[in-house]
């Protein structure tokens, strides 16, 4: 395993190799062993398996084999990381509540928020594409970020929330889905395109959904498996 510090300018300071692939021992008979005992890393890639340690600030753990991020140091903790999962569900609310942007052409103005794009696509037979719009836009979203607050909100004391390991294992899976820094991109070339045909007035929808762009990007910096480790389970 290599530990690769990063200094300010983004260069690589420097790197240790640690000794792969450390002897394993063999458990007691009857007894119920961890998948992934927190004095391991496993990489997701290529199985290799490592001797886990502390990270200093800029540090970052990558696979010898593969090069994959095994791990990355976060000054965040899990009252910082629920902050801003309120301040995205604010950020959304408010994306989806206001209208998105506003054309107008012979004084005449239509404006329109995302669900009325979405309703407008169904009714214009195109079923599918509104469909996939409405799960990348709106469910997968909201859906993520219900359940990182339900897990950081009993993750504060230490605790497993009910139902963390699939709330954990859903969270894998949508992850990948949620899209709605692509919509932004996808906002701001049609309003610059629809710009040399109509008066193209920006809503608060679009900013919302950049603030929101911005907290998806900030957040994804942040490796939410570390919550596997930061709770344990606890008798009710």
């Amino acid at each position: 395993m290599r530990i690769v510090n990063t200094v300010p300018n983004g260069l690589s300071a420097f790197a240790i190799d640690i000794c792969e692939n450390p002897p394993m021992t063999t458990p007691v008979p009857g007894s119920q062993p961890d998948i992934a005992p927190p004095r391991l890393w496993v990489c997701e890639h290529c199985d290799t398996v490592y001797h886990r340690r502390e990270l200093a600030c800029g540090e970052v753990a990558r696979c010898v084999r593969c090069d994959a991020i095994l791990a990355r140091y976060h000054s965040m903790g899990v009252r910082g990381m629920l902050a801003l999962v309120i301040t995205a569900m604010i950020a959304f609310t408010q994306a989806n509540i206001w209208p998105i942007v506003t054309l107008g052409l012979n004084g005449q103005l239509i404006s329109t928020t995302l669900w009325g794009c979405i309703v407008m696509m169904w009714k214009d037979h195109s079923q599918v594409v509104s469909v996939i719009a409405a799960c990348t836009l709106f469910f997968f979203p909201i859906g993520k970020m219900l359940l990182l607050g339900w897990v950081l909100l009993f993750a504060r004391t230490g605790r497993r929330a009910p139902g963390f390991r699939l709330a954990m294992v859903t969270l894998y899976h949508i992850g990948p889905w949620t899209m709605s820094e692509v919509f932004v991109l996808g906002a701001l070339v049609a309003i610059v395109k629809a710009h040399m045909y109509f008066d193209v007035i920006p809503n608060v929808g679009v900013f919302a959904y950049g603030v929101l762009m911005m907290i998806i990007t900030a957040f994804a910096s942040i490796d939410v498996r570390r919550l596997w480790d930061l709770t344990e389970e606890r008798p009710a």
